[in-house]
């Protein structure tokens, strides 16, 4: 049975109408659940895309798990239906041999799925479970907004909607590549698009062009952004601003934040950028009051290494030893200008989010789409290049980058336009 929408009265809605009177409660999203693969860096952008929708205390995670370490480091190319298939016929025959174990660790499902990050609650993504969840809820508390990032994610997320269309409004981030109706909403970061340009349709030999995706141009249901989303803003930077106020107020400034990431198949680097880095801050280090410096998972140890051992005892210099708390919110809030190794959309999204310089080394590097999205950064004068000749005393700033807060505007949009609303 349907529920009645009363025709709303001339000018603006009214504010406070009872679920009633606007398509009962079955029309109002007041609960979110997020589909992860394991990856903080996808996993960030949907979290921070529910709680810019107000729904982060009604929210259920689950993580779709692959086998990982040893052979497995080779299978992730398939799907992951079919990567576990192949993984569980493998054990059947060498159990935990050799050929297996070979390279690296090999990790438990159990394990991967949160317990080795203390998410021990995290459940495994089943579609079966989340449509049943969904269809045997719906009278009771609404639709179900689902929100999911990264590849791995895509069947799962897909198969949700397909199975449980009249009960899901279902959020894809990052480009799906194909068949963009599996989903109600697709954000995508512009850079994806990249492949459709002449710049890349010249770099790339014209019979492989119909095997290169996405394939046609962005749909009315696509958002395009400019870098991934996140959970910073204003109210974030606020509490981390509080909470990390006895460690950095007394800082002497400007507080100079270095994140390094560490290389990708876009944009390659080793010892050679760490040089690169550290002579560029010894330059510029008579005008940092502060200088403090955070790696990431990716960051190779032999970049790290070398960081610390040019770096490190030096007095204005602090290099974080990975242990909690981590600090990156208070960087973020605190900071009065920051460095950023190219590779990383995140870290660069998230510093550019505060409207406070932002300096970029290694973008030279970058190739294919990770070089578009650098050069989109520069022409919005969101980045300037390192070069290890600024007066880092001087500060310049931008509009600050707004993504987040864009997709979660065109979210309501969308959902008004099915005769849905988020619960105020």
């Amino acid at each position: 049975m349907k529920p009645i929408r009363l025709p709303e009265p001339p000018g603006s809605p009214p504010r406070g109408v009872p679920d009633i009177f606007e398509g009962g409660v079955y029309g109002v999203v007041k609960r979110a659940v997020i589909i992860g693969n394991g990856f903080p860096a996808s996993e960030n952008q949907s979290i921070g895309l529910v709680r810019a929708l107000g729904l982060s205390e009604k929210q259920t995670i689950y993580r779709v798990t692959r086998p990982r370490g040893g052979i497995n480091e080779y299978l992730h190319w398939l799907p992951v239906s079919l990567h576990k298939q192949i993984y569980y016929i493998i054990r059947l025959i060498y159990g935990y041999s050799q050929v297996l174990l070979r390279g690296s660790r090999v990790q438990s499902l159990t394990g991967e799925n949160g317990g080795s990050v203390g998410l021990s609650s995290v459940l495994e993504a089943d579609v079966k479970s989340i449509v049943k969840m969904a269809k045997g809820t719906a009278e009771k508390d609404g639709p179900l907004l689902v929100v999911a990032c990264g590849r791995d994610t895509i069947s799962i997320a897909s198969s949700i909607k397909k199975l449980a269309s009249e009960n899901v409004f279902v959020v894809q981030i990052q480009h799906p590549r194909k068949q963009l109706s599996r989903f109600d909403l697709v954000v995508a970061p512009q850079h994806d698009y990249y492949a459709l340009t002449p710049h890349a349709q010249e770099q790339v030999p014209r019979f492989f062009h119909k095997y290169i995706t996405p394939d046609e141009p962005p749909n009315k249901n696509v958002v395009l952004t400019v870098g991934a989303l996140h959970q910073v803003d204003f109210a974030a930077l606020r509490s981390a601003a509080i909470a990390w106020h006895d460690e950095f107020a007394s800082l002497p400034k400007p507080i100079i934040v270095v994140n390094i990431g560490g290389p990708t198949s876009r944009c390659k680097y080793g010892t050679d950028l760490s040089k690169q880095l550290t002579t560029y801050l010894l330059g510029v280090l008579d005008s940092c009051g502060s200088v403090r410096i955070s790696f990431s998972r990716r960051t190779p140890d032999k970049v790290a290494n070398y960081v610390r051992r040019e770096l490190g005892d030096l007095p204005k210099i602090y290099v974080w030893d990975g242990e909690e708390p981590n600090p990156h919110m208070g960087h973020l809030a605190w900071a009065d200008a920051f460095i950023v190794t190219a590779d990383s959309v995140s870290m660069l999204s998230e510093a550019c989010s505060t409207g406070k310089p932002v300096y970029v080394v290694g973008a030279e590097r970058c190739k294919w789409k990770l070089g578009e999205f650098h050069k989109t950064l520069r022409e919005r004068g969101l980045v300037r290049p390192f070069t290890g000749l600024e007066d880092m005393s001087e500060s310049w700033s931008y509009p600050p980058l707004n993504d987040t807060a864009e997709a979660a505007n065109r979210v309501h949009e969308a959902l008004s336009d099915r005769g849905w609303r988020l619960r105020p």
